[in-house]
C-alpha cells in the first residue's frame, strides 16, 4: 500500500515576519521547507511528497527544491482548499497520506512510523504533547480563573488518513479548520493519538529559529580557534599605545590607524576564527577615513561580528614581543580594557610579553610585533 505525504506549504507566515514567507527561510544553510521535504523523502515507507505551494512561489520553490525531490501543486486562499488541493493531485493507489506543515521541520522518523503504524487501526492518527502547564482563562490582561488541562493536548503534525476516509471527510466540510483532525472528527472518523515531540516545533516566531538551529546542530559546539599577527615600526612619539592603553615612550609606533599593534592581532584573530578576512578587508587603509583610527573601532566590529554570528568569545590571548617599553606594569589594565572592548569577563584575557632575545628587528628596538589567539564557541 503506498503512503504519499502532503506538506502545506501556501502560507504566507506573517507573524514571523521576513521579506519571503517562513518556509523558505534559511535554517542551518537550507530553506525551511527543503529539511522538511528531505525528513519525508528520506523515509522508506513514504514513496511520494507532494508540496502544496502558493502560485506566486515558483522562483523560490525552484531554488529551495532540487528536480525530482517533490510534486509541485498549486494551494488555494485557506489551509484547506490547500489540503483539498494535494488530495486531489494523490494517484489512486495510494492508501495512507500524511499531512504535514511546511513550517515542522524537525519532524522525526519515529513520528511518521508512529502514525502510519496507528493507521493499521485506525482511520486518522497525529501526534500530540500532553499539555502539563497549569492552564488559565484570560480577559483584559488578567487571570479569570483555572482552567482544567485533564485531557488536553497540543496537536501537531504529521495528521495521517486513510485516503479514502479523509477526502470524503474534506469533501463534507465546510471549512474554516485549524487542521485535518478538526475536518476528520466532524465527519465521525476516529484518530488515533500518537505520541508528539518536544523538537517537531512549528516556527511561528523569530526565536523558533534560534532553537531549531541549536537543534539540528544537536549536542555538539562549533568551537573555531583564530590567530593573529602584527608588526609596528618605531618612529617619532612620546607614548605607544598597547591593547587600547597609552604607554609613555621616547618613540612612538607608526601606522595608518593608531597603530596599536596588540589591538591589531587580537582582531585579526577574532576575525579569522569566524573566516571573514581581516582588518584590511573590513578597514581598508586607502580608505582615509580610517587614518589615525582608534583601534578599538577594529576590535568592537570583531566581537559584534562574533556575537551576530552566534559566536560567543570565550578566551582572548596576546603576546607583546618587545625590548622595550617595559608591559609587566601595564597588562592588568590591558586586560581590563580588551575585555571592556569586547564586552566579556576580563579572567578571561591574557595579555603576556616576551623578548626575542635581543635577535631580529623586535630585538635591535625597530619597532613591536604581537601575536594574538581567539577563541569562539556557538552552541
Amino acid at each position: 500500500m503506498q503512503t504519499s505525504a502532503i506538506i502545506v506549504a501556501a502560507g504566507r507566515g506573517t507573524r514571523l515576519g521576513g521579506d519571503i514567507p517562513k518556509q523558505f527561510q534559511m535554517l542551518q544553510g537550507r530553506p525551511v521547507l527543503a529539511h522538511t521535504v528531505s525528513a519525508f523523502q528520506r523515509h522508506p515507507r513514504v514513496s511520494q511528497v507532494i508540496v502544496v505551494a502558493h502560485p506566486d512561489d515558483s522562483d523560490l520553490l525552484a531554488a529551495c527544491l532540487g528536480s525530482g525531490d517533490a510534486t509541485i501543486v498549486h494551494g488555494g486562499a485557506t489551509r484547506d482548499l490547500s489540503v483539498q488541493a494535494g488530495l486531489a493531485a494523490l494517484p489512486e493507489d495510494t492508501g495512507h497520506v500524511l499531512i504535514h506543515d511546511a513550517a515542522r521541520p524537525l519532524v522525526s522518523a519515529r513520528i511518521i512510523d508512529d502514525v502510519l503504524d496507528a493507521l493499521a487501526g485506525h482511520p486518522g492518527a497525529a501526534p500530540a504533547l500532553a499539555v502539563t502547564d497549569a492552564l488559565w482563562r484570560g480577559d483584559g490582561g488578567k487571570v479569570v480563573a483555572p482552567h482544567p488541562r485533564d485531557g488536553l493536548f497540543r496537536a501537531q503534525t504529521p495528521q495521517g488518513f486513510h485516503l479514502d476516509a479523509i477526502r470524503a471527510a474534506h469533501a463534507a466540510h465546510p471549512g474554516g479548520a485549524a487542521d485535518d483532525v478538526e475536518v476528520a472528527l466532524a465527519h465521525g472518523l476516529d484518530v488515533a493519538i500518537v505520541r508528539g515531540d518536544e523538537d517537531n516545533l512549528k516556527l511561528t516566531f523569530p526565536g523558533d529559529f534560534t532553537r531549531a538551529e541549536r537543534l539540528l546542530r544537536g549536542n555538539t559546539m562549533d568551537i573555531r580557534t583564530g590567530n593573529g599577527f602584527d608588526v609596528h615600526r618605531f618612529g617619532p612619539g612620546d607614548h605607544v599605545t598597547l591593547c587600547g592603553i597609552a604607554i609613555p615612550h621616547g618613540r612612538g609606533l607608526q601606522g595608518h590607524s593608531d597603530a596599536d599593534v596588540g589591538m591589531h592581532a587580537l582582531t585579526d584573530a577574532i576575525y579569522g576564527a569566524l573566516a571573514q578576512g581581516d582588518i584590511g578587508q573590513h578597514f581598508p587603509p586607502s580608505d582615509p577615513q580610517w587614518k589615525g583610527a582608534a583601534s578599538h573601532i577594529f576590535l568592537t566590529h570583531a566581537a559584534g561580528l562574533a556575537r551576530d554570528m552566534g559566536f560567543t568569545l570565550t578566551h582572548a590571548d596576546v603576546t607583546l614581543i618587545c625590548e622595550e617599553p617595559k608591559i609587566g606594569p601595564h597588562a592588568a589594565e590591558m586586560k581590563g580594557e580588551l575585555a571592556r572592548i569586547m564586552g566579556i569577563d576580563a579572567t578571561r584575557v591574557s595579555v603576556k610579553a616576551t623578548t626575542s632575545e635581543r635577535l631580529g628587528f623586535a630585538g635591535r628596538k625597530e619597532g613591536i610585533a604581537a601575536i594574538a589567539t581567539a577563541t569562539l564557541v556557538q552552541t
